[in-house]
């Protein structure tokens, strides 16, 4: 039996009881979240925890198994983001640095503008960032105008289907299943405790996608890709006419659509660790034709007396 074990601060207050933590991280959300909760019979009043805590306080959380404190591994640092006290216990909702990016930036027309260099401008403006960006999406005009940080980076999000999140202070930008990291290796006899994954077959997944931008005079530029008698779908990117832009949206969509493989999520346990943008092996020796390696889209990390767990959801087959 493994010995469950914590180390959370916030501020320069450390927990010493714990209803729950769970942990989400993906590339496909901006940011990563914690929310903690506490039982409220523990304390006298739940004023005593909010006086030791408050909104902006800094947040790292750290568990796991038979591991003494100092060897947990990070699962999340961040920001104390809103604290909740109404239902007979506290919950400390938490955000990662895409807190620091909740802040107003100055109106502006940016004008003929990469993502990269007006992901530049917001982090000039807003200070203590670096930016790892290798993302090819133009705009012919891009305009800011009473918005935050958080923002400009939902909707360059929400447009380029690229993977927007942060890493410490490092705000990253890449092309979908561009950045890999480790390898881990599932099995469905060993370490998957629950599945909710369906195994397609890319024959039966054929898309048509279209692309639609415009220019300055509202001229429709259309671009379309995909596989021949597939399901079509058609998406508008206002403001966008720049056609190698339009085609590399095309590519991105279709990355997500077609393909053999599992797609969906499983549970395991806290071991292996396993964090997105990691290629998680899935073995099936029961259906070996199904082993194959995906792409780790997000992470839920969840932490209690009861034990730990973590669901998994996976992307792309890449090998």
């Amino acid at each position: 039996m493994f010995a469950m074990n914590f180390d959370i601060t916030i501020g320069t207050f450390r927990l010493t009881t714990l209803e729950s933590v769970v942990v989400t991280c993906s590339v496909e959300n901006l940011a990563d979240t914690a929310t903690i909760t506490l039982p409220g019979a523990a304390y006298n009043r739940a004023l005593e925890i909010e006086s030791k805590i408050k909104e902006g306080d800094a947040v790292r959380i750290r568990f796991g198994y038979d591991a003494h404190l100092q060897e947990l591994p990070v699962e999340f640092e961040g920001y104390v983001e809103s604290i909740a006290t109404d239902d007979g216990s506290i919950k400390i909702n938490c955000e990662d640095e895409i807190y620091k990016f909740r802040k107003d930036l100055k109106n502006t027309v940016l004008s003929s503008v990469s993502v990269k260099v007006l992901l530049q401008h917001v982090i000039r403006e807003l200070g203590g960032f670096e930016l790892s960006c290798d993302y090819d999406f133009k705009y012919d005009k891009f305009t800011i105008y009473e918005a935050t940080g958080f923002d400009v980076l939902k909707k360059v999000q929400e447009e380029t289907r690229a993977n927007i999140y942060l890493k410490g202070k490092t705000l990253h930008v890449h092309p979908q299943y561009a950045e890999t990291g480790k390898n881990v290796i599932c099995d469905f006899a060993v370490n998957i405790e629950k599945s909710e994954l369906k195994y397609k077959d890319a024959r039966k997944r054929k898309f048509i996608a279209t692309i639609e931008g415009t220019d300055a005079k509202g001229k429709t530029i259309k671009v379309t890709k995909g596989t021949p008698g597939g399901d079509k779908f058609t998406l508008k990117l206002p403001g966008v006419s720049d056609k190698a832009t339009l085609e590399r949206r095309a590519e991105e969509e279709l990355k997500i659509r077609a393909y053999s493989g599992y797609e969906g999520s499983f549970t395991g346990w806290l071991l292996p660790h396993i964090a997105p943008t990691d290629i998680v092996e899935l073995r099936d020796a029961d259906y070996e034709y199904k082993t194959g390696k995906y792409y780790v889209v997000s992470v839920v990390s969840t932490f209690a007396a009861g034990g730990g767990s973590r669901k998994v959801t996976i992307g792309k087959k890449i090998g």
